[in-house]
């Protein structure tokens, strides 16, 4: 028997719907965390993007994930059956109860419609405007004209308002041994072993105002051959040509290795958790390092201020711009001027810093 409506304490059967990307999904772990642990036996089920799905082995709190790919989001290309077809497989479940994530622009109430159709009863969410039946557990929209939190804290917020609360707030990503194993082997073949050191390097950005620029990139890679440390340049399939780039106006190489496409989102996880550092773009790897505890040098475009890394030692770069909080995909002014004013010597300097108060002590010998 489902759980009446109003009455959480007995929901056991949670949908959890968060149809973005890999960082957002990581960022709500917490809450995911908070509504799993206040009831004993409660069941998560993540709805989330493709790309986001590719989570599924790695989230200790969720028990299954339904890859869904929203048509109210971009880049779904989804059949209209399948938005029907993707009703009935949330009927067929019979969930108690769901959650809808969303970031404060993204509006909740089509998630909800499905929710509705689907026949779930207790549905919690944020809401800019009175969602009426849509919703039954409406928390009103604050954000931005009342204040603005950081990603994480809006979702940890959010379920607290259902009793759904947790001591251990930082973010959850399990890291696999069959994942350490072929990402050792992978390395080998590039003639690195576990016994040396690396630093992770991510050029990449889903959106073009969050990419440093592939020249700065080279020079801080070149700059970071004195350290001894081998850079490991990391990327998807897509971003080949960006990584080829970026090595290819490196001046010095040959401690460079360029593994772009070659990783599994669990080897990729696995090689950032081993690694004493992450430098990269305001991107899905800050917050697998984040969930790992690798320290993170951020080169962080102002378009938003809530998805800096959380929880874990880091430096923010950025120069401040008057069109700071943009929330947009491409520079407005055409300048990305909040990430190019940061010099290549700025990122090196972060980067020697946290490696000096963070690393292990041997990385430290040599970077001493």
């Amino acid at each position: 028997m489902r759980a009446a409506v109003g009455d959480w304490s007995k929901v056991k059967r949670v949908l959890a719907v968060r149809l973005d990307n890999v960082g957002d999904v990581l960022m709500t772990t917490p809450a995911l965390r908070a509504l799993r642990s206040s009831r004993s036996g409660r069941h998560i089920t993540l709805l989330a993007s493709k790309t986001g799905a590719v989570l599924e082995p790695y989230l200790p709190d969720v028990d299954q994930v339904i890859a869904y790919d929203a048509p109210w989001l971009k880049n779904s290309g989804q059949e209209r059956d399948a938005d029907l077809r993707m009703v009935q497989t949330l009927r067929d479940h019979e969930f108690d109860a769901a959650v809808i994530f969303t970031v404060y622009s993204q509006s909740a109430l089509p998630a909800a419609m499905m929710c509705r159709l689907a026949g779930i009863s207790n549905v919690l969410a944020h809401v800019r405007e009175n969602p009426y039946e849509l919703v039954s557990h409406w928390v009103k929209e604050p954000e931005p004209e009342h204040l603005i939190r950081h990603e994480v804290r809006r979702q940890l917020d959010l379920v607290a308002t259902v009793g759904a609360t947790c001591s251990n707030e930082q973010l959850s990503l399990r890291t696999r041994n069959k994942d350490r194993h072929s990402l050792a082997c992978l390395l080998d073949e590039h003639g690195l072993n576990n016994r040396d050191g690396w630093i992770v390097v991510h050029c990449g950005a889903s959106a073009p105002s969050r990419r440093y620029r592939p020249d700065y990139f080279a020079s801080v890679i070149a700059s970071l051959a004195s350290t001894g440390l081998q850079v490991v340049l990391t990327g998807s399939q897509s971003e080949r040509a960006l990584t080829a780039s970026v090595f290819g106006q490196c001046e010095k190489r040959d401690h460079v290795i360029d593994l772009a496409g070659q990783l599994t989102i669990g080897e990729l996880a696995s090689l950032i958790e081993q690694a004493p550092l992450l430098i990269c773009n305001n991107s899905g790897p800050a917050h697998m390092a984040a969930a790992v505890q690798t320290p993170v040098v951020d080169l962080y475009a102002l378009t938003n201020p809530q998805h800096t890394p959380w929880q874990v030692p880091h430096q923010l770069l950025y120069n401040d711009v008057p069109c700071r909080n943009c929330y947009s995909s491409i520079c407005p002014e055409g300048t990305n001027a909040c990430l190019n004013g940061v010099g290549p010597d700025t990122v090196v300097a972060a980067a020697m810093a946290l490696l000096r108060t963070n690393a292990s002590e041997s990385w430290k010998s040599m970077v001493a």
